[in-house]
Parts: C-alpha cells; structure tokens; sequence
C-alpha cells in the first residue's frame, strides 16, 4: 500500500476543492484517504492506494485542480505513515 501526504495550495479553500478530491478519489477508484482545510489556507490530503498508477494519476489530477474554481499554485507530496483508511472523506479538521 503506497501512502502520500500532499499540501495543495492556491485557491483551495471556498470553491469546493475538498469535495471534488472526494469525488475525483471515488471516480478513480482504489484511492482512499482524508481531505480538510488549513488554517493557513492550505488543504492536506492524505491519500492511499495500492495501485500506484491510480495513485499518480490522482496526484496528477489534484496538481490540475480537480475543480474549475480552484487553482493549485503548489502542490507538496512526500510519502507518509497513516492508519489505513477504508473511504475517503471530507474532514471539517484532522
């Protein structure tokens, strides 16, 4: 199971990001994880999959902005250690 940590950042708070990362994880498929807002004005996603082409696909479409309202100026993504998840959800906070 590859396990990825991403902080998007840019215009990804109040335009529905969080909600299109879910939508994107379940029309993908095998992408499981957790998705909340930063004070900062940041969003993290963490994001498991145990087909990395999957997985890259979906950094991939994350790096796009998966929806028409945001704009990721940055997206970091580092490999990380994480409960396994069994869904994907939208978090108020983590």
């Amino acid at each position: 199971m590859k396990k990825v940590k991403m902080i998007a950042s840019g215009r990804v708070q109040g335009v529905g990001f969080r909600w299109s990362v879910q939508f994107l994880a379940g029309e993908i498929g095998d992408i499981y994880g957790r998705v909340w807002n930063n004070d900062d004005g940041t969003v993290t996603i963490l994001a498991q999959s145990s087909d990395t082409a999957k997985l890259s696909q979906f950094i991939h479409e994350i790096r796009k902005g998966p929806s028409r309202m945001a704009k990721v100026t940055y997206l970091d993504v580092t490999l990380a250690h994480f409960e396994d998840f069994s869904d994907f959800q939208v978090k108020q906070w983590y």
